[in-house]
């Protein structure tokens, strides 16, 4: 037996039980955002290793660790996307698009990490990303809040959700802010665990997300962000906490909360759960108004966020949303004979010219008349219809109501308009 071929660790194949739930999600990120005005974009998997370096930082996680990187055949250097907003900016000013007014995108799509792979965090993931360019003022900062609240209330899991906000102020604001923080950790450098100490220099922020209590009890004494952060910045986001709570909407303050990416500034924000474990945030964003003018394009004020699609849909399974079966198949069609299958698929192809929404199966197997029915059960179809010798001879069809276990004789015609009345909306 020649041995089994297995995909890439942490690439996964998907099929109908996450899929059903993935276009229903999909369905209603569209119809949300449509109704803030994000247009659709995308957007190449590939990119220039050159730009991610550019945006990222060449000290992150991300860029050290985590590309997906290799050379052409022409030894240029390209990167699988770890992320999107990077290949969106890139796109908004190759085309030149920075001159018009409405710049409000979204794109869906896989993104590609090297990391160990674990329960809601694999090497191809999934992301719905939204992205808003020229629009300076904390109005937008509350927007796209509101926005990602409004996903949550329709999906069902608001209750189980909760926002964690911060300011990380100006790049100028973080470079004292880090000088003192290194400063702190070096003087209790010999309790550090390991994956400290290798960040200590490289990127110290990310210390300030250690999973090690022994960390986070050293960190309550350390320096807080918030002190080294410019006045404006600091009225810009007191004046958005108001407004969000003008909204009802509940959040915690993290000063802790420095996202991983060398592009942010001001606003950054995560809405985490307790319900999938360890990598439990579901999205996370923030302000980057610097990131245009240093990928080539003028100065530019932006915001955006990522959905982790893998993480939500393990939430939704666990709070057993989404869970009303749905029919695979509308309609069953069975032909008893095999001179009788030319009839079976002339009815399906007419069938689907009326209505071409519905799911339309011929069963072609050799399987025995009861396992077939069955099997229409276990697809969960509407109705069967049976085509046998006796049925062509009486140019009618015998129709199987599966739910009901009805059953009656209905002429071409007939059948049609049964169908209309059992599936029209």
């Amino acid at each position: 037996m020649n041995k089994k071929t297995n995909s890439i660790r942490g690439m996964n194949d998907y099929f109908s039980e996450d899929l059903d739930i993935w276009n229903k999600l999909e369905k209603i990120f569209k119809q949300v955002l449509n109704s803030y005005a994000y247009e659709e974009i995308r957007l190449p998997i590939l990119e220039k290793t050159e730009i991610f370096q550019r945006a990222i930082g060449n000290v992150t996680d991300i860029i050290e660790k985590e590309m997906y990187s290799f050379n052409d055949k022409k030894g240029n250097s390209l990167t699988l996307r770890p992320e999107g907003t990077v290949g969106c900016v890139r796109a908004i000013i190759q085309n030149n698009l920075l001159y018009k007014k409405k710049l409000k995108f979204w794109y869906l799509g896989p993104m590609f990490r090297y990391e160990r792979p674990q329960k809601g965090r694999h090497r191809q993931f999934y992301q719905l990303g939204a992205e808003v360019f020229g629009v300076s003022s904390i109005d937008i900062d509350l927007e796209v809040i509101l926005l990602t609240n409004r996903l949550w209330k329709i999906l069902g899991i608001n209750l189980n959700m909760i926002l964690e906000i911060n300011s990380i102020g100006s790049q100028i604001d973080r470079i004292k802010y880090q000088k003192e923080l290194v400063l702190f950790l070096e003087k209790h450098k010999s309790f550090l665990d390991k994956e400290s100490k290798q960040r200590l220099y490289s990127h110290p922020f990310r210390i300030l997300d250690s999973k090690n209590l022994d960390i986070q009890h050293i960190l309550t004494k350390a320096p807080l962000l918030n002190n080294y952060i410019n006045t404006k910045s600091l009225n810009q986001f007191n004046n958005l906490c108001y407004m969000i709570n003008l909204y009802g909407i509940k959040y915690k303050y993290n000063p802790n909360l420095i996202r991983g990416l060398d592009y942010y500034n001001d606003t950054v924000f995560e809405w985490k759960t307790d319900q999938i474990g360890a990598q439990n945030t579901i999205c996370a964003g923030g302000r980057y108004n610097s990131l245009i003018q240093e990928l080539g394009g003028v100065k530019t004020s932006a915001i955006g966020f990522a959905i982790g699609i893998e993480r939500l849909i393990l939430l939704i399974k666990s709070l057993n949303i989404f869970s009303i079966k749905t029919e695979k198949i509308n309609i069953y069609i069975i032909f008893i004979g095999e001179e009788n299958k030319v009839h079976a698929m002339h009815l399906s192809e007419e069938i689907r010219d009326i209505y071409p929404e519905l799911k339309i199966f011929v069963n072609f197997s050799n399987l025995s008349l009861s396992k077939k029915i069955k099997h229409a059960v276990e697809s969960l179809s509407r109705i069967a219809i049976l085509i046998g010798t006796n049925e062509i001879k009486k140019k009618c069809y015998l129709i199987k109501e599966l739910e009901t276990k009805k059953e009656f004789y209905l002429f071409k015609s007939e059948l049609m308009l049964k169908i209309n009345n059992i599936f029209k909306k």
